[in-house]
């Protein structure tokens, strides 16, 4: 971590304050001495600049950082009862303890490549929250290639300076964790402390860091940027990940933003395994040295700094060249009446109607359910009615796969990252 990097070069920038390598470190170090003798901690951080000093003091103490799909009380109770003992930490604790005089400047340990530093957990959405233990090596492998990656695509005048990154999606998530976190503790690069959502806040949160500017964000956060207006300062690029981004909603963001936008492709159980420039291609590329087999359940997914093979809910078409397409996902997949179909294939061609901004199709029956396996859409269309929508619908789907119920709501449930919680999407519907 921070090997070969100036101490005192800017690392982080928040709240108007930029703070060098140095600073950083000791301010994790003060930190790390105070906090419980533990093994485990849930960060629970909303200041990226607070998780960040969280997750370097836990490195420091040797302790592995736990990482809730979300901070709902009740989610978050059930992994601290898979880690008896464990403990929380917020932003008000972290920020408690700033060393009020300044602290010698302090290093981290040489960490074992093979140390579980971080748990992640999966959203639970078809049961508990499911652990994913990351090691140290994985860790810095993936961001390698993920830095590499990024890099490639920044505007020739830019190189050999470090990128700045702005990110929308929470420190938690894994795609934030990997591009927010990781990046820049091991990929040479500068962040900003902020957890920014509205679009006059990312812009505001990219003037305050210096060029490349690059925006790490999710499909809603960059289609709500464009339909705002908002001017963004200069951009060395942007980045998408955690649900498929339109091809064409790709080519407006680089139009609009003269900028080039790369998209991740991974799972919290495997990290980002492979990119894209959407606009361009629709093929993903992985990265070297990762295998794809399709498997009955989804995919398996090897790479050499995996500890075990993974396997994605993705069922993907692989290419001799080792590129691939993505055809859906197992879950994905619903049958009624003897037909098969795809729900994000069917949320596609609603979400195109014009007039509708945003739409998701669900199948509300449970799985093991001996009830009619119907269909229902909740969908955001001012000025429409439903049976307008489901007479445009008709024509590019068969019958049986029409949403009834189809629900008008003024904006869909989705979480901090853009996602749909299936609760949330049932409790919408009874309203």
């Amino acid at each position: 971590m921070f090997s070969g990097v100036d101490r005192d070069r800017a690392f982080l920038r928040s709240r108007g304050e930029a703070t060098s390598t140095s600073q950083f470190l000791a301010r994790a170090g003060s930190l790390a001495a105070r906090l419980p003798d533990r093994p485990t901690a849930l960060n629970l951080c909303e200041q990226r600049d607070n998780f960040l000093v969280a997750f370097t003091a836990m490195l420091m103490r040797g302790q592995v950082c736990l990482l809730p799909p979300s901070r709902v009380p009740a989610v978050v109770r059930e992994v601290m009862e898979e880690h008896p003992g464990s403990y929380a930490l917020a932003d008000a604790y972290v920020e408690n303890t700033r060393p009020a005089q300044p602290l010698p400047d302090l290093s981290i340990p040489v960490i074992p490549s093979d140390r579980v530093v971080v748990i992640g957990y999966t959203s639970g959405s078809t049961g508990r929250p499911k652990p994913n233990p990351k090691t140290w090596g994985g860790f810095a492998a993936a961001t390698a290639l993920n830095a590499s990656r990024l890099r490639e695509i920044l505007p020739p005048r830019w190189e050999g300076l470090p990128p700045w990154i702005v990110a929308t999606v929470p420190p938690q998530h894994m795609y934030g964790m990997e591009l927010s976190v990781l990046m820049p503790l091991l990929g040479d690069m500068g962040v900003h402390g902020g957890h920014p959502l509205y679009p006059a806040d990312i812009a505001s949160a990219l003037a305050d860091v210096p060029g490349p500017r690059i925006l790490v964000s999710t499909p809603v956060h960059l289609r709500a940027l464009l339909e705002s207006g908002v001017e963004l300062p200069e951009l060395g690029a942007v980045v998408s990940a955690t649900a498929p981004l339109p091809a064409e909603l790709a080519r407006t963001i680089e139009r609009r933003f003269g900028t080039v936008l790369l998209e991740y492709f991974g799972s919290t159980e495997t990290c980002i395994v492979a990119s894209r420039r959407t606009a361009v291609d629709e093929a993903w590329h992985s990265y070297p040295g990762v295998r794809l087999q399709p498997a009955d359940d989804g995919t398996q997914v090897d790479a050499p700094w995996f500890t075990a093979s993974a396997v994605m809910q993705d069922n993907l078409e692989v290419r001799s060249d080792g590129a691939f397409t993505v055809r859906g996902r197992n879950a994905d997949m619903v049958e009624v009446a003897g037909k098969r179909a795809s729900l994000a294939d069917l949320t596609r061609r609603l979400a195109s109607i014009p007039g509708v901004s945003d739409a998701v199709v669900f199948q509300p029956d449970d799985a093991g359910s001996t009830a009619v396996r119907r269909l229902a859409a909740l969908v955001v269309a001012d000025g429409m009615t439903e049976a307008q929508l489901l007479a445009k619908l008709a024509p590019s789907v068969d019958p049986a796969f029409l949403p009834r119920p189809l629900v008008l709501v003024p904006r869909l449930p989705r979480n901090e990252v853009g996602k749909l919680p299936r609760e949330q999407l049932l409790a919408a519907l009874k309203r």
